[in-house]
């Protein structure tokens, strides 16, 4: 698998990724765009699926959002669903323009919060030929009623007081107010259910913190990619975990429902499962099989 370090500008910030090609001299190669999902970056955890895609004759573009990991942005840490769809789109538009890459046979692919920000891209962008979504995150509402519903409404009303204070801090030009991303049960943080902290910290590459701006607590709710999910007309493959404390399972097949051209895979299985062991393993499998018949090299 050869990498090649590349960097793209999205609206005035540069942002970068890898470029992974099963051999240096590959030629008209279909490719998968891909990036993570809530404060990871695309080297926290996701070898697994590069390796795959490449081995079997696809080529993969990973790329950081503006202000997470490699790409430039600051204030660090700071996650605006609006602005990761357009690094998305961004990240497309270059990808076609790669040399070796067939600019008709483009897939984007997500997990988690990118695999709800892969059907807004789509949507906008309307060319892609196919979309992967992994324990997606489709309807933030619906994500935040399920944080109350573990969590209690205490927690939310803790979530909505530091994002208070962290606009109120980054608009007077201070630096932003950080809160966890996953913590334990009791604790402050985005995620807090069960298996949060001990599913997403092993994610974390040497690039990745475990923390984001709190403000990202009001944007959440009202990010729900499944109001665009009928204008994705291109094959879609949802995976979903059914047991999924994150992103609610009955959102991701809602959101299958109005897409004229999608298929659903589930697992009996948690939110953070996927990335490791027998659900890894048949993740893959499925996404393989989905790509051979949809994009075939």
């Amino acid at each position: 698998m050869i990498e090649t370090p590349l960097e793209f500008p999205s609206y005035g910030t540069t942002c970068r990724g890898v470029l992974y090609t099963p051999d240096a001299d590959s030629r008209n190669l279909p490719c998968i765009v891909m990036a993570h999902g809530f404060g990871l970056t695309h080297a926290s955890g996701l070898a697994p699926f590069k390796e795959a895609f490449c081995q079997a004759g696809y080529a993969v573009f990973a790329f950081d959002y503006r202000h997470f990991g490699e790409s430039d942005g600051q204030p660090r840490q700071t996650l605006s669903p609006r602005k990761e769809v357009a690094d998305w789109l961004e990240a497309l538009k270059f990808a076609r323009q790669l040399d070796g890459i067939d600019r008709n046979r483009i897939c984007l692919w997500g997990t988690s919060f990118s695999g709800g920000l892969v059907i807004a891209a789509a949507a906008q962008d309307g060319n892609v030929q196919c979309t992967i979504s992994q324990c997606p995150m489709m309807d933030g509402f619906a994500s935040l009623l399920g944080v109350i519903g573990y969590a209690g409404i205490m927690q939310g009303l803790r979530l909505t007081y530091h994002a208070t204070v962290d606009w109120i801090r980054r608009g007077l030009g201070m630096s932003p107010q950080y809160i966890a991303s996953a913590g334990r049960p009791g604790e402050l943080g985005m995620m807090t259910a069960e298996d949060c902290q001990e599913g997403y910290v092993p994610l974390l590459a040497d690039n990745a913190s475990n923390y984001v701006a709190a403000g990202v607590s009001y944007a959440i709710p009202l990010f729900r990619p499944t109001r665009f999910a009928s204008k994705v007309t291109c094959p879609a493959l949802m995976l979903i975990c059914d047991h999924d404390t994150v992103a609610p399972a009955k959102a991701g097949v809602k959101a299958a429902e109005k897409m004229p051209n999608s298929e659903v895979k589930h697992y009996p299985v948690g939110h953070f499962d996927v990335y490791r062991g027998e659900p890894l393993a048949q993740s893959i499998k499925d996404q393989l099989e989905f790509l051979g018949r949809k994009m075939p090299v």
